[in-house]
């Protein structure tokens, strides 16, 4: 990283990233076909509802994923090695007992979050199934969001997308085989997401103790370090808040959904989301991407390479999401049909969706990368600030807009908000830049150095 230009680096860390969430968000995609096919609206549904209670795991996974790969990078950049090693081992502790309470929090009381969101009959009986088996998978579920990040930045990238292909692989097989041949429903497309996890963690944890990795850990660096599992957590905080904003809107959706259409208007949302979620996955690969460079940067105190690596990382987000934008607007009758099979109803309801409810699908690229940039320098209040400030305009616009517009509102009041949420964020961006000093020498900054 301190001898290779910005623009290859750039493309090195960035095109193992996309793909292995692209290969995630194909899965994901390929989970909402099977069970559309195999199970129906009330599958859709189900899997739409149950989601944003499932999120919270997912988020905490990031949140310590996030977080210990930027102060990890920041580490390595400043050249304090022991500080690497006692952050990752601090990360390989910090999961298990985080997993715990959630374990006991989504088997217990997941339902109720069903319910919340208006889930009845069908729907509330696919949706506790879904959770009962997620649930019972907390550990991997975090653990296969956050050791992929962590071996990236062990200079590891194709590996890293290698475990993640390797997992949306098994989990579209698993999806085969559990919901088509043995006919387990939307329980199975979470059984099979449990198992593919487990299998990303157990590799994951083995590189970091194999000769491959460049920082190798020994039993004795597993400790719980509380001052760096402080620090671990605030960086990453907004990666959870993200989820926590994602899951919440999604509740409120659901919920006003079922309030002013029904069950076909959920499904419909369910299938915008599938799209959505695959450029979204995208981004985020954007964002990871760059942040062992963003973080490295700073620790080297090289903030030229740093504004070249944000400016590439939009030109690239912002693009692909125009002309994705595009081609859903010209083919939307091609993407409804992949899920629903043909049904017209159906395909009525998410043709509408996917034009009403996208039209500022590139700006969600922009909003998650400026969060992983301020995420990646550990200016974690800013990045905070970006991913709950969508949340702030949203509801009140899911308040008034659907009195007003009814279905359509609700459809219509995230595409705002982006634009909202977009103008501020480039003000702050514009600041960032702005002030940079010229490169000095390397330096752990404060924080980590009292951590230590």
């Amino acid at each position: 990283m301190q001898s290779e230009p910005i623009g290859k680096l750039f493309w090195r860390y960035t095109l193992p990233a996309v793909m292995g969430m692209v290969v995630q968000g194909l899965y994901s995609l390929i989970d909402g076909i099977f069970i559309g096919q195999s199970v129906g609206a009330a599958g859709l549904a189900a899997i739409n509802i149950a989601w944003p209670v499932f999120a919270i795991i997912v988020g905490i996974g990031l949140m310590v994923g996030t977080g210990t790969a930027a102060l990890y990078s920041i580490a390595k950049g400043a050249g304090e090695k022991t500080v690497v090693r006692q952050i990752l081992g601090n990360a390989f502790v910090l999961m298990p007992l985080l997993s715990i309470p959630l374990i006991l929090l989504m088997y217990n009381f997941g339902q109720k979050g069903l319910l919340l969101q208006g889930a009845e009959g069908e729907v509330l009986m696919h949706g506790s199934d879904y959770l009962h088996y997620l649930a019972l998978g907390a550990l991997p579920a975090m653990a296969g969001a956050a050791l992929p990040m962590l071996i990236r930045n062990d200079e590891h990238p194709k590996l890293a997308t290698g475990l993640m292909c390797l997992g949306a692989c098994a989990n579209v097989v698993l999806d085969w085989v559990f919901v088509v041949m043995l006919k387990q429903g939307v329980g199975g497309a979470a059984i099979a997401t449990v198992l593919s996890q487990s299998l990303i963690t157990v590799l994951g944890v083995a590189h970091f103790f194999s000769y491959r990795a460049n920082d190798r850990l020994s039993l004795k660096d597993l400790s719980l370090n509380f001052k760096i599992s402080r620090e671990t957590l605030i960086t990453g905080f907004s990666s959870l808040m993200m989820f926590l904003y994602l899951s919440f809107v999604l509740i409120i959706h659901n919920r006003l959904f079922m309030e002013y259409g029904n069950v076909m208007v959920v499904a419909a949302f369910a299938i915008v989301g599938y799209v959505q979620a695959f450029y979204y996955m995208f981004a985020e690969g954007v964002g990871h991407g760059i942040q062992p460079l963003v973080s490295f940067n700073k620790g080297a105190n090289n903030n030229q390479n740093i504004r070249e690596a944000l400016l590439m990382a939009f030109k690239v987000v912002i693009g692909s999401g125009l002309a994705a934008l595009l081609f859903i607007n010209l083919f939307p009758q091609l993407i409804a049909n992949i899920f629903t099979g043909g049904k017209v109803a159906l395909n009525e309801v998410t043709i509408t969706g996917l034009r009403l409810h996208l039209f500022t699908m590139f700006l969600d690229g922009f909003i998650v990368v400026s969060a992983a940039y301020f995420q990646s320098l550990a200016i974690a209040r800013l990045a905070t600030f970006i991913s709950i400030g969508n949340m702030l305009v949203q509801l009140p616009l899911l308040w008034l807009l659907p009195k007003w517009l009814g279905v359509t509102g609700i459809w219509i009041a995230m595409p705002i908000s982006n634009i909202f949420l977009a103008a501020v964020v480039v003000v702050f961006i514009i600041q960032d830049l702005r002030k940079r000093s010229v490169a000095g020498s390397p330096v752990l900054p404060q924080e980590l150095q009292q951590a230590a």
